[in-house]
């Protein structure tokens, strides 16, 4: 009994020491973020770091403290740091020049000043201090700061999520950012082609990694509800009011079939009113910002998902969709939506904005149940390399081959 009570002591402490010296040597990994709020960009550092935690130290470095907490769930692993106590006031500094104001005007800049200098003096004191051996930068500003205050020997990354959509003067700000960097991580291949032949002349090496889906579900949408359904920011370059636009006429020859449109943003007031005029109200409903599961339940309740985006680095949401089987309808300006849909495969791309081929393919999936289940059944199979597993490794061999 002594020798067995004093074999598990030994035991434990024993165990305790190599969890301890196993934890001083993970590598330690700190991700630069301008805050953990609404937006895609959040969505993806959020998911990045709860992959990563799982082998590595992982942080999270933000310069705004928007909410009491993450809007997207991060892993109680990852430690979060907010760099600042300040907000940006770039709503209130608008209001000031609507209302011409010169004494608001002045205060709102003046603060707007403080707020941009102190988000580049905390970032710049962050990254020259990080003792981390890996700093993944998730804005322009932030890839170069890294590339000028980084330290020697640290693996610097960039990573960006945006499409330059022919604005090339963006373009030529996000090449001269991460020429000092090691890595440009892009998340589409069309991306990694363009500033791969940008970045020639430079140290930095651009790679091709997807934005990742938490989860596939085990089942396929049955299809069989009228709604139709549409996920994403409430900006313009979401094209949402193009949508109502869209719904508008679609709903004279199909009035049974509604509408579900689930997000927030700045163009909620334009999107309520538009339904308000067109008298839609028992049509469409503007669900705001909800969680995965409650989009899971909606899309589960859905038949044919809906993207107007004009442009779309990734379309994480085509993605989400796809999981469940739900048949994509897409403009072709997204350029994300390029990369996710083979039209007439796995869904369908309509070319040049056009309205009248837009309304024409969701009328003939709306006629069809059949064809339906065939475009969800393939876009569900195509979904499996952009799984946790998947994305995760790409990441993880980035980080140890490095």
């Amino acid at each position: 009994m002594l020798y067995h009570s004093f074999f598990v002591k030994y035991f434990v402490y024993f165990t305790k020491d190599v969890i301890m010296i196993l934890g001083d040597n993970m590598k330690r990994v700190s991700i630069l973020s301008l805050h953990l709020g609404y937006g895609g960009i959040e969505k993806s550092v959020a998911a990045l770091a709860n992959m990563l935690c799982e082998k590595y130290d992982v942080e999270i470095a933000c310069t705004y403290k928007l909410f009491e907490k993450s809007v997207f769930p991060v892993d109680k692993r990852v430690k979060i740091k907010y760099l600042t106590d300040v907000k940006p006031n770039k709503d209130a500094l608008k209001k000031a020049f609507r209302s011409k104001n010169i004494f608001k005007i002045f205060k709102e800049g003046l603060y707007a000043v403080k707020v941009l200098m102190k988000r580049r003096s905390t970032m710049i004191k962050f990254i020259k201090n990080c003792d981390s051996e890996v700093i993944i930068a998730t804005r322009d500003i932030f890839d170069e700061w890294l590339g000028d205050y980084g330290k020697e020997g640290v693996l610097k990354i960039g990573w960006e999520h945006n499409h330059y959509h022919g604005d090339f003067k963006y373009a030529a700000n996000i090449t001269r950012s991460n020429k000092k960097l090691d890595y440009l991580v892009l998340v589409s291949n069309s991306l990694k082609e363009f500033y791969s032949k940008e970045l020639i002349d430079s140290k930095c090496e651009c790679v091709y990694i997807p934005n990742v889906i938490e989860s596939v579900p085990d089942k396929l949408a049955p299809l069989n509800k009228k709604r139709l359904v549409s996920v994403g920011r409430l900006s313009p370059e979401k094209g949402f009011i193009d949508l109502l636009k869209i719904y508008t006429l679609l709903h004279k020859e199909y009035p049974d079939w509604k509408l579900d449109i689930v997000g927030d943003g700045v163009e909620k007031n334009k999107l309520e009113k538009f339904i308000k005029d067109h008298e839609l109200e028992e049509f469409v409903t503007l669900h705001g910002f909800r969680d995965k599961d409650y989009i899971d339940k909606l899309l589960q309740d859905s038949s044919i998902y809906l993207l107007t985006s004009y442009t779309e680095s990734f379309g994480i949401v085509l993605i989400e969709a796809m999981s469940h089987g739900v048949p994509c309808i897409a403009f072709d300006s997204a350029e994300g939506a390029r990369e996710l849909i083979q039209s007439g495969k796995n869904g369908y791309l309509i070319k040049n904005r056009s309205y009248a081929a837009f309304i024409k393919k969701v009328s003939d999936l709306i006629d069809n149940k059949e064809e339906r289940k065939r475009i969800g059944k393939v876009s569900k199979e195509g979904v499996k390399q952009y799984t946790c597993e998947v994305v995760s490794k790409q990441w993880i061999d980035l980080i140890e081959e490095s």
